[in-house]
């Protein structure tokens, strides 16, 4: 045998084969990836769903987004907004002349999601209050749309098993999902999730998270005396913000759950009302949550203005970073980096796995975030440890927990049957919900 001609022959064919698998790829992209990536023009179609100033900010961070790739990777892209959504005809209105957008392409009250979501975007953007998104979450995904999503990602367990099921459909269609978790796209938390993985620092001991800040929200009595009046309120209602620790601490339990890769199994804690006008929502809340192997967090969030404040994590590690270390694992958004801001980095992220056909997926974070969230919340209002199983896993241990279901619903919302709850009556631990 002439050995030199079997090893011609050899790279011959593997190089062919290569050839091959490049060309099946190059085939395979979708029309949005090839043109993206040879410069060409492509539009994403975009429908806003909450057209509040979260929404629109969202709406902004998409544009800013499309700007940051189109300068950093030469792509032409470009966005279409061909729906805006919104219980309220003013905020939609108003979107829609802040971004240039006609007033035809406006839809209202409690079904216009649906036709904003019929009206044809690639994408999806959601800042409607949190008690309807996962009802819009998986209606999003059953019409196959790539969804951005604002945290937290429900109010109760039925809403949180709502996002797994429609997150995990999301990833047999191959759509991307990104949450508004937005720590999760900063470049300083994936460095430390890298070393954490490496084993650069041991094992997580235990550690604290919080956030604690002043006052927000109203600073007096809502009296609502229509559903418009409790829909404007969202914020100050448990039932459609979830209360303050599913709302803003949400951030700071996804970092917990995201170091440790688990969620709590369990939460025992507390909290109270002392100063809030408005709503049914409590001012703080300090809860101990176990994850496996031991290991204890301590969460603790308020909002009482002329108090301590401090927004954070803090974890202790088995030992210290080596000097110097570098990790060794790749960072997932080196090829496309990091925006100046983590909000704009979402969507920045968003896009280039769209083009890319490398879809992404963070609904199960984000539910597991929003999970313990509102594992904390009942054991501060019923005074009893929970477990994560007895409140998301198992319908027969405790089904008081499983099936707890705040109201009204979204669905309420679209029959009507929307009962406004009584402003500040809140929950007394130790004490069984009527």
């Amino acid at each position: 045998m002439n050995h030199d001609r079997e090893l011609s022959r050899r790279r011959f064919l593997r190089r062919t084969a290569e050839a091959v698998v490049a060309g099946a790829a190059v085939s395979s992209m979708s029309n949005l990836a090839a043109v993206a990536q040879v410069g060409g023009k492509r539009t994403f179609k975009v429908a806003l769903i909450g057209c509040g100033g979260r929404g629109k900010g969202a709406l902004r961070d998409h544009h800013d987004a499309i700007k940051y790739l189109n300068e950093k990777l030469g792509w032409n892209l470009e966005t279409e907004v061909v729906a805006l959504a919104d219980w309220f005809a003013n905020k939609a209105d108003g979107a829609a002349e802040a971004f240039g957008v006609p007033k035809d392409r406006c839809f209202v009250g409690a079904d216009a999601y649906r036709k904003a979501i019929d009206a044809g975007p690639d994408i999806v953007l959601m800042g409607q209050p949190p008690a309807f998104r996962p009802l819009h979450f998986e209606v999003a995904i059953e019409a196959g749309k790539h969804v951005f999503f604002e945290k937290p990602s429900a109010v109760d367990p039925p809403g949180i098993r709502q996002v797994i099921q429609a997150g995990e459909k999301a990833k047999e269609q191959g759509l991307s999902v990104v949450a508004g978790t937005q720590r999760r796209h900063q470049e300083n938390y994936n460095r430390q999730v890298r070393e954490i993985r490496e084993g650069a620092r041991g094992r997580i001991m235990g550690g604290r998270v919080a956030w604690n800040a002043w006052h927000f929200f109203a600073k007096s009595p809502v009296n609502p005396a229509s559903i418009d009046d409790f829909v404007g309120s969202w914020k100050v209602w448990v039932e459609l913000s979830g209360d303050h620790i599913c709302e803003q601490h949400v951030h700071n339990l996804d970092i917990a759950n995201w170091f440790l890769d688990a969620h709590p199994i369990s939460a025992g804690g507390f909290g109270g009302r002392a100063r809030r006008p408005a709503g049914n929502m409590y001012d703080f809340f300090s809860v101990d949550f176990e994850y496996p192997d031991g290991v204890h967090i301590h969460s603790m969030c308020r909002q009482i203005t002329d108090c301590w404040r401090w927004v954070g994590e803090e974890f202790t590690f088995e030992k210290d970073t080596p000097e110097g270390y570098e990790p060794q694992s790749p960072d997932p958004y080196a090829e496309v980096g990091y925006h100046k801001t983590s909000k704009v980095s979402e969507h920045v992220h968003l896009l280039h796995a769209i083009v890319n056909e490398k879809p992404i997926n963070e609904a199960r974070s984000v539910a597991w975030a929003t999970g313990a969230a509102i594992l904390g919340r009942e054991s501060a209002y019923t005074g009893q440890r929970i477990t994560w199983e007895e409140m998301f896993e198992d319908p027969a241990k405790k089904p008081e927990f499983y099936d707890l279901q705040l109201k009204p619903t979204a669905e309420d919302f679209e029959t009507g049957e929307v009962t406004i709850p009584e402003e500040g009556v809140v929950r007394i631990p130790g004490v069984v919900a009527k």
